[in-house]
């Protein structure tokens, strides 16, 4: 019996020596080292850091307004800017995204000239109709050539090159300048103070068009959403 007492008290002092030392941290409720830890003590809040905004300065930070961020030029920059937003915080319900097809372009223009002689030619011809021309950039495979004229679709400037056929001129061929490409923006109708900071502080080359008040489109979409706050029948009773 004495010795089962002996080994017992053995056992618990062993025990409260390895819970005094941290040993046990893991396995009981209540730490050896109580409310000392560095690491409580790491996470409390300084209070020396807390500064009380006067009333200007709060009143700045509830007041609403527009922004927009964009010209995003295609889909893949919509995304990108879309994902640097949903990693900030930033809730999809703040924003809404606008979409416009900016139209590609078209040019009329000659065949690649073989040698200067040929071109030559070609110019005493546009010069005699009264046709007006310009030397062909940007389209290396095509060049040298002559550009005639830009259309906003491949089927006007196909019809051009019908009217031109009409008058003799022959050698011409409809070369694609630009591409249509989708245009977005997307529009914070209601930002207060405190989300249009984070907006502004974000660095990421997907928000490199910034953040900036709402114009066009836009800012109608910003009137619409505050006159539909503002009527007696959208707020609740």
């Amino acid at each position: 019996m004495l010795r089962a007492l002996l080994a017992l008290l053995l056992i618990l002092n062993g025990l409260f020596f390895s819970w005094t030392q941290g040993w046990l941290d893991g396995f009981v409720g209540i730490k050896a080292s109580g409310d000392r830890e560095p690491e409580r003590l790491a996470r409390q809040q300084n209070p020396e850091r807390i500064e009380l905004l006067s009333p200007s300065a709060a009143k700045a930070l509830q007041q609403r307004a527009c922004v927009e961020l964009g010209p995003l030029e295609g889909d893949a920059a919509l995304q990108a800017a879309q994902t640097v937003l949903a990693n900030a915080g930033v809730p999809a319900s703040e924003w809404q995204a606008l979409h416009n097809e900016q139209a590609g372009v078209w040019a009329v223009a000659t065949t690649r000239f073989p040698n200067k002689d040929l071109q030559g030619r070609k110019e005493e011809v546009l010069k005699k109709l009264k046709i007006s021309y310009e030397p062909l950039s940007g389209v290396p495979a095509e060049m040298p050539a002559l550009l005639l004229s830009r259309h906003a679709s491949e089927k006007a400037a196909q019809l051009q090159i019908d009217r031109l056929g009409q008058r003799a001129v022959k050698g011409l061929q409809v070369l694609q300048l630009q591409a249509p490409i989708n245009r977005h923006t997307l529009v914070f109708v209601q930002a207060d103070g405190a989300r249009r900071a984070q907006l502004k502080s974000l660095k990421s080359p997907a928000l490199a068009a910034g953040f900036k008040s709402c114009t066009g489109a836009a800012a109608s979409l910003a009137a619409s959403a505050a006159a539909s706050a503002s009527s007696p029948t959208s707020g609740g009773r």
